[in-house]
């Protein structure tokens, strides 16, 4: 629900400052832009850089004018990282921007790289604010805007919960949104949201994923069975997996600290820290890519792209079975 505080609603505006760190609002900040661009021109070219690939005249070289005219974004993340001697190049560019070429600048909003930030709001860029949503009334509000965005309805019983049972992660909570939307014909209430995500349903696809990540099969492929023929819905069993491959490369990619730390870090509740933590040992990052892919094949298996839905799942949870395994 990322929302604009400069009253420039043009995403090919010559800048855009995308203000915060909640990563799925500044991919969607990013992803507007280029859109706008490319139904403006599918050749636009993209160019999206961290602060490391953009060193000293290298914004120079990219926005140097072309001969065809040709359209460009160039999207710059994290640029309270950059390098004093690249944010004078940025401070420059922004005195006499190039007509053709929109620039995208992703920052934390911190004190750290303020002076950009100031120039980029004293140059008249269309700001975007993309806030961590840390509260979950905000994650309430985010939801409901989701389904507004999607054209669909649903109560309030039903968005308060889907957060109470997906979470702080906007990006599951969004996936949640999207599911609903694509499975539920009218309005989704709390007795569709309970189906899917929450009771006897819940339990049973997340004892599947659990075992699965786990590395014990034999029991993950007996879960499965059972809840199959307990009615439980494919789609919540590719759901429940991939939600605890993630979880596993989340933890496994993040710095130590205490349960409490990384709930906050991570968007888990610390219970979840300490059961992710078991199930991680032998996990490798390879691993983790393997049992992504699968879970996605199935994912797109279950949702008609495959014959089998129970095999596509069955080949899911051995394949995540034995990825979590790899160290050992």
């Amino acid at each position: 629900m990322a929302t604009r505080k400069n009253t420039n609603e043009d995403p090919l505006a010559p800048l855009t400052l995308a203000v915060g760190q909640e990563d799925l609002l500044l991919d969607r900040a990013v992803q507007q832009v280029v859109a706008a661009a490319r139904a403006a021109d599918a050749d636009t070219d993209v160019r999206d850089l961290t602060p490391d690939q953009l060193q000293p005249g290298t914004l120079a070289e990219l926005t140097s004018p072309s001969l065809f005219a040709e359209r460009k974004v160039v999207v710059v993340r994290n640029a309270q990282d950059l390098s004093a001697d690249t944010i004078k190049d940025v401070k420059s560019y922004l005195d006499a921007p190039v007509e053709e070429i929109t620039l995208v600048l992703l920052h934390a909003g911190g004190a750290k790289g303020k002076g950009l930030l100031d120039a980029a709001r004293k140059a008249g860029a269309r700001e975007v604010a993309c806030p961590k949503t840390t509260k979950p009334a905000e994650r309430l509000t985010f939801v409901r805007s989701e389904f507004r965005a999607l054209g669909r309805s649903a109560t309030p019983e039903a968005c308060q919960a889907l957060v109470d049972s997906i979470g702080s992660d906007l990006r599951e909570l969004a996936s949640a949104v999207s599911q609903l939307v694509a499975d539920v014909e009218g309005t989704i209430d709390e007795a569709v949201v309970g189906r899917y995500y929450t009771g006897r349903a819940e339990a049973s696809s997340f004892t599947v994923a659990d075992r699965a990540v786990e590395g014990r099969a034999a029991e993950a492929l007996e879960a499965l069975r059972w809840s199959l023929s307990t009615g439980v819905a494919p789609v919540l069993i590719t759901s429940a997996l991939a939600q605890g491959v993630r979880a596993i490369g989340k933890l496994s990619s993040a710095r130590g600290g205490r349960p409490a730390d990384l709930a906050r870090e991570l968007g888990m509740p610390p219970w979840k820290i300490d059961r992710v933590r078991q199930q991680m040992r032998g996990w490798t990052p390879d691993g983790v890519a393997l049992a992504l892919r699968a879970v996605a094949e199935a994912d797109a298996g279950v949702k008609g792209g495959g014959d089998d839905p129970e095999y596509a799942l069955e080949k899911a949870v051995v394949t995540v079975a034995r990825a979590a395994r790899l160290r050992r």
